[in-house]
């Protein structure tokens, strides 16, 4: 069973929707208050569609359409903290759904101290925000504490 769920949670696109700089906060109270913010930016943030890879050597984003970005790579020693939101608000999706937010937290590219929140929303259901916080607490976060 473990085996399939590999297969199944490492890769699949989800909807990117913003990276809020957190200075040295993690966990829950770093996702919750990048969401906040997020939320009560003006104008609102669209969500981009992105490749979200897990594997061995961390998290890769890919943009397909290269709006924002074309690939980003967290290694597996950056990322600190992943799950749902703690407050469990959705995003609104452009065809008028809801999607449950989810990010993880990644130590900023040469600190040692300020991370970074990045946040997503799931966009497939047969791809629940839930299994891939699991996939990625699991794989990545469990790794480390090795």
């Amino acid at each position: 069973m473990e085996q399939n769920v590999f297969i199944i949670f490492t890769a699949c696109n989800v909807l990117y929707i913003n990276s809020v700089d957190m200075e040295s906060l993690t966990g829950p109270q770093a996702i919750a208050k990048a969401i906040s913010e997020t939320l009560a930016a003006n104008p609102p943030y669209n969500a981009t569609i992105v490749h979200f890879k897990v594997s061995a050597q961390g998290i890769t984003l890919t943009d397909n359409q290269r709006k924002l970005f074309f690939r980003r790579h967290y290694p597996i020693n950056t990322v600190t903290f992943c799950d749902l939101d703690p407050q469990e608000r959705k995003w609104s999706k452009a065809d008028g759904g809801s999607a449950k937010f989810f990010g993880f937290v990644a130590r900023k590219q040469g600190s040692t101290t300020d991370n970074v929140s990045h946040l997503f929303a799931e966009m497939d259901p047969d791809q629940p925000a839930t299994a891939i916080v699991n996939f990625v607490s699991k794989v990545m976060i469990g790794s480390q504490k090795r």
